[in-house]
Parts: C-alpha cells; sequence; structure tokens
C-alpha cells in the first residue's frame, strides 16, 4: 500500500473524533453524517482550528445542511445529461467523465453531494463511458471528474488514460483533482512521470482559502508543473470562507507562487444541503471589481455562474 492511501485508508470518518480533538457536540454532526457522507484526510485535519476556521467549514458536517429548501439534488441536470455511464454530454465538443465516486475530504459544499461518497464506479461502467467517447467523434476533449480520479491507483488511470490516447478524435484530456490541496501526499513522482506521458494533458486544482496553500501542496504542484502540466484553479466563492476580495487576492497571488493559474471563480450552485453556502451575485461582482488594478490580470480569474438545469457557464464581469 501507498504512503497515500493508507493516510486515506486512516482517514477521519467519524464525527466522534472531531468533537474528541476539539471538546464539541458529536450528535449534530453525526445527524448531517448520517445523510451526507463525511471524510477528511489526516493531513487536512490537521489544518483545521476549530468551528469558525474557513477550512473547517468546507469539511465538518453543519446542521445547516439539513435546512429544509426547495434545491435541486442535481442542480446542473447532469443525470439528464448522460447518455452513458459516467459520461456528462452538456457540450458538443467535450465531456464530463466521472470515474470514481470517492475524493480524499467529501466537501461540504460539493455540487455532487447526492452522489459521491455514496456511488461506487465499476471498472465496467468505466469502460461503458471509454465505449461512449470512442463511438461519438464530435468529442475531441475530455474532462476526468468524480468523485476525485487522483484517489484510483496509477495503474487504474494509466489504463483509462491510454484507452482515451487510442481514440484518435480525443485531443486533449483535462482532470479535475482536490487532493494536491487534501491529500498532496499523493502526487508522487511516478505519477507525474505517468502523466506526462500524456500530453496534451492539463489538471485544474481547487484550493479555496490562502491557508490551504501550504509548503505540501506547493510541492505537489511544483512536481506536476515541472512534468510540463499546466495547472489552473477553479475556487468556489463559499459564504463564511472566502467572500472577501482580500482574502481572494492572498489566495490568486500564492496561486501564481505555486505556478497555479487561477481559471475560475465559481458562484456556488443551487445545491440542496449546501444553500447556506451561497452569496448573493452581488458578492462576487462586487470582488472581481475590487481585485481590479491590485493584482495582475494573470492572477484574476474568470467569475463564472453555471446555468440551472445544465446551460453552461456564463461569465460575469462588474460593470
Amino acid at each position: 500500500m501507498e504512503p497515500w492511501q493508507q493516510q486515506i485508508k486512516e482517514s477521519i470518518v467519524s464525527p466522534r473524533q472531531v468533537a474528541f480533538r476539539f471538546g464539541i457536540d458529536p450528535v449534530p454532526l453525526e445527524r448531517v453524517a448520517a445523510v451526507y457522507p463525511f471524510r477528511v484526510t489526516p493531513y487536512y485535519f490537521g489544518l483545521l482550528q476549530g468551528p469558525h476556521d474557513p477550512l473547517w467549514k468546507q469539511v465538518i458536517p453543519d446542521p445547516a445542511e439539513l435546512a429544509k429548501d426547495d434545491l435541486p439534488a442535481d442542480p446542473l441536470s447532469e443525470e439528464e445529461l448522460s447518455p452513458a455511464p459516467g459520461i456528462v454530454h452538456r457540450y458538443a465538443d467535450r465531456v464530463l467523465f466521472l470515474v470514481s465516486g470517492t475524493c480524499g475530504c467529501y466537501c461540504r459544499f460539493c455540487t455532487r453531494k447526492r452522489r459521491v461518497g455514496r456511488v461506487k464506479v465499476s471498472f465496467s461502467e468505466v469502460m461503458a463511458g471509454l465505449d461512449y467517447i470512442a463511438a461519438t467523434p464530435a468529442v475531441r476533449d475530455v474532462l476526468i471528474s468524480g468523485g476525485d480520479p487522483l484517489t484510483m491507483s496509477d495503474m487504474v488511470l494509466r489504463e483509462i488514460l491510454q484507452r482515451l490516447r487510442h481514440i484518435p478524435h480525443v485531443e486533449v484530456i483535462r482532470i479535475g483533482t482536490r487532493l494536491p490541496v487534501t491529500l498532496p501526499e499523493r502526487v508522487t513522482g511516478e505519477l507525474c512521470r505517468m502523466l506526462a506521458s500524456f500530453h496534451p494533458l492539463f489538471i485544474n486544482t481547487h484550493f479555496n482559502h490562502p491557508r490551504e496553500v501550504t509548503a505540501e501542496s506547493a510541492e505537489a504542484c511544483r512536481q506536476l508543473a515541472d512534468a510540463g502540466i499546466p495547472l489552473g484553479n477553479q475556487t468556489v466563492l463559499l459564504r463564511g470562507v472566502n467572500d472577501s476580495s482580500a482574502v481572494l487576492r492572498e489566495l490568486f497571488q500564492k496561486l501564481l507562487k505555486i505556478r497555479v493559474r487561477p481559471y475560475y471563480l465559481h458562484q456556488m450552485d443551487l445545491t440542496r444541503g449546501a444553500g447556506h453556502f451561497r452569496t448573493p451575485l452581488s458578492c462576487g461582482l462586487r470582488i472581481m471589481a475590487e481585485l481590479r488594478g491590485t493584482l495582475s490580470g494573470l492572477a484574476i480569474p474568470t467569475f463564472v455562474v453555471d446555468l440551472p438545469g445544465g446551460k453552461g457557464k456564463i461569465p460575469l464581469l462588474p460593470e
């Protein structure tokens, strides 16, 4: 077993472990964890400072997740746009390929709360997704996501990438992963060498707060960048976590220093169980206006909202 796999095996999965460490009542957390799965890697758990910590809010169950609301479980209509197992085909020339139902940490704001930590993706389902891509010549760009695809072993990930590279019309492969943030130990020299053999390949990371940029996560990103893999970052605008220009300015500056390009700032999706994270659109527009002139263009992401019903991303600009 690889050290990173041991980390996942030793993940904090019981609210009582949180309660013991921080001296809080586990019962409210247990009620939430009974509905929405809970997992935090030992590494990320070690970064937490308590209930008012922005990192805590991202990964520790919150009773607000159980608030009654009319928000959809599948806000982007991914199930409706799925012509084959694990495939979401929203745009003509590209597909989202969900190859895993597992993550290092189960983020409380996740758009896929309906499936992450609940759904186990079989290899036959992955093969069915690959068959669909091979049979659809219009697809030139594949975004591999999940769950988190880097929770898969190098061997399985290599098999998927090899099969994609053997499809003549697939030109670009992208991987969406949060493990450089939540389990940087996953990024090994062997992994980077393997990924580098499948260029053009791009990775989008998922840093949401400047305290997530640690020596360990910076080293993980360095290894990936040194392997020639372009790194972008997709940040979600989260109430009580990063909904200020000062916090995001620090984050975006730190990301550039570790060779990660701020790519998107996402308006929080209208997701059941995560409505308490949502900010008004005016908040994001104000932040973008305040970032202008204080950061280089290279450090400023595009502020986007993913329209409900699978209608796609719309960039938003301050007046």
